[in-house]
């Protein structure tokens, strides 16, 4: 009388595969190679969007669309004191809101926030909002 193979026991050895969670509590199992990574995704950064509404609710009261901040706080659903803040961000030197215009926020990493954006807005004269940006910039 032979043994049934599942009676039998299994030899040791190496096996070699990679595991890929699909849900926090599941691991499904696949045999081959790793999938390839994943393409970095990339977006405006949310603090160079919030600068480029900035400048078009600017556009929008010079142009006589809008009557006033107060009324386009009440057309966005925002408080005026959010668009108080958006408005400040156009103290930034000119040449500090084209970089921000051209920042990206990869795979949802924001390169700064708007509050250290607008601080450096409120630091004072062009000169010393160059120093502070060059010192905030070093930091991503």
């Amino acid at each position: 009388m032979s043994a049934s193979p599942e009676s039998q026991p299994a030899e040791a050895g190496l096996v070699s595969a990679h595991f890929h969670r699909v849900r926090r509590s599941k691991v499904r199992f696949r045999e081959g190679a790793p999938p390839s990574p994943r393409e970095v995704a990339r977006r405006t950064a949310h603090a160079a969007g919030m600068l480029a509404l900035a400048h078009h609710v600017e556009s929008a009261i010079e142009r006589g669309l809008m009557a006033s901040a107060a009324d386009v706080a009440s057309q966005l659903g925002f408080t005026r004191a959010r668009v108080t803040h958006l408005l400040d961000l156009r103290l930034l030197a000119p040449d500090i809101q084209e970089e921000v215009l051209f920042l990206e926020a990869v795979d949802g990493e924001e390169p700064l926030s708007e509050r250290v954006l607008r601080a450096i807005a409120h630091a004072g004269t062009w000169e010393v909002q160059r120093e502070r940006w060059r010192e905030v910039k070093a930091s991503f």
